[in-house]
């Protein structure tokens, strides 16, 4: 039993029978159910989130399952269906911030976070399976903790809301696993609508569902997996929301949510010149964010793509959370066909979507292969996305 099992699948996800008789030969018993949550790709708003801004991701369907049973005690014990960390045992009362390492820290930290809210957690075993591509930008750590939360809301008996649970997890993620991030990766994951994105407000979390379907505009929405790894746990973005901070203050505004686009002129002359660049990306982000939201109601997907090409081109030179790679694919996909390319996710690494044509689908993806293979990087993974459905009990 302390032997790691391999992985049930390797591009494709097994079924939920499938991870419930995995879960009965490693734990002896069968699950008390089955629980999933998406991975998510955000269309548009990158590091406004936690700025009190606008953000518009949808989930993915691609998904982080977990099997769980709760236990008579307090102990806790995890196992994944890939890597080789073998079965993790722990108990409640030990958990605490920095105690827990590697994947294990995303469902520790959930439980973690609901007893630090005076819920009383079981005990349980948990098998865990996911296909949401790691250190992409796609958010697979905040699948892994809205599945685990989605399935202790319900057999710990706690009756958290969305809202809830989106500030439970962030606290998490805060607290426990030390990454600065904001409520966006949560949101999406436990709101999400098949055919649709969420129209996130960071600062009330109001959150409305916004049609957001390729396939009648003859689109596919293609995520550039760079295969460069990225972790929200590093200085690069807490430096960054850090100069955030520090231009609100010199601002005089609770959150830069607060300063307009022709705000930013009388700005240039109160910060430094790389405060002001960090400023300038999320203000002109949150108008971009509202751009696309309007246009994807009045025309369609097949008007944002210029939106996407200036996001992208602000989060490369104002807020310079790009890399060669994540470049270089944007740069490929639009010579290629894409009507709009941007990176996607906390940056220095991971994916970038392109808003392409279905019948320049193939060119692109060829487009980018050869790109990759003459700059010596690492050759991509690229593949289609859909808005999915959240994070719900699937056995």
């Amino acid at each position: 039993m302390n032997a790691a099992p391999e992985p049930l699948a390797t591009r494709g996800q097994p079924g939920t029978k499938d991870l419930a008789a995995r879960f009965a030969k490693e734990f002896g018993g069968a699950p008390d159910g089955v629980w999933q949550a998406p991975g998510r790709v955000n269309l548009i708003g990158e590091h406004t989130d936690y700025n009190e801004g606008f953000v518009l991701p949808f989930a993915i369907d691609r998904t982080a399952r977990v099997a769980v049973r709760v236990r008579p005690d307090s102990a806790v014990r995890l196992l994944s269906t890939y890597g080789d960390q073998g079965v993790v045992s722990t108990a409640l009362d030990s958990l605490r911030p920095g105690s827990a390492k590697g994947w294990t820290k995303y469902p520790l930290g959930v439980m973690w976070a609901l007893q630090e809210r005076g819920i009383e957690v079981p005990g349980v075993d948990l098998l865990l399976d996911s296909n949401v591509p790691l250190g992409a930008g796609l958010s697979s750590s905040h699948a892994i903790e809205c599945a685990v939360i989605s399935a202790l809301n319900e057999l710990a008996g706690a009756g958290l809301d969305a809202e809830e649970m989106v500030l439970a997890t962030q606290r998490a993620e805060n607290e426990f696993v030390g990454a600065p991030t904001g409520i966006m990766d949560q949101s999406a994951s436990l709101r999400g609508s098949e055919g649709h994105a969420v129209f996130l407000d960071c600062r009330d979390q109001n959150a409305r569902l916004v049609p957001f379907e390729t396939q009648p505009a003859d689109l596919v929405l293609l995520v550039i997996d760079t295969k460069v790894s990225h972790s929200h746990a590093d200085g690069g973005y807490a430096s960054r929301r850090a100069s955030c901070e520090l231009g609100a203050e010199v601002l005089g505004v609770k959150a830069l949510r607060d300063v307009q686009v022709g705000d930013l002129e009388e700005a240039s002359g109160l910060l430094d010149e790389v405060t002001f660049r960090r400023v300038r990306h999320v203000v002109t982000e949150n108008d971009r964010v509202l751009q696309t939201v309007e246009l994807l109601a009045s025309e369609g997907p097949g008007a944002i793509g210029p939106l996407l090409d200036a996001s992208h081109a602000s989060m490369r030179d104002d807020f310079e959370i790009s890399c060669p790679e994540l470049d270089l694919a944007v740069d490929t996909a639009r010579t290629s066909g894409a009507i709009g390319a941007r990176m996607t996710g906390g940056g220095f690494g991971g994916a970038a979507i392109a808003l392409t044509p279905a019948a320049l689908e193939q060119k692109v993806r060829d487009a980018v292969v050869k790109a990759f293979a003459e700059a010596g990087y690492r050759a991509p993974d690229i593949f289609t996305v859909s808005p999915a459905a959240g994070a719900r009990r699937v056995a």
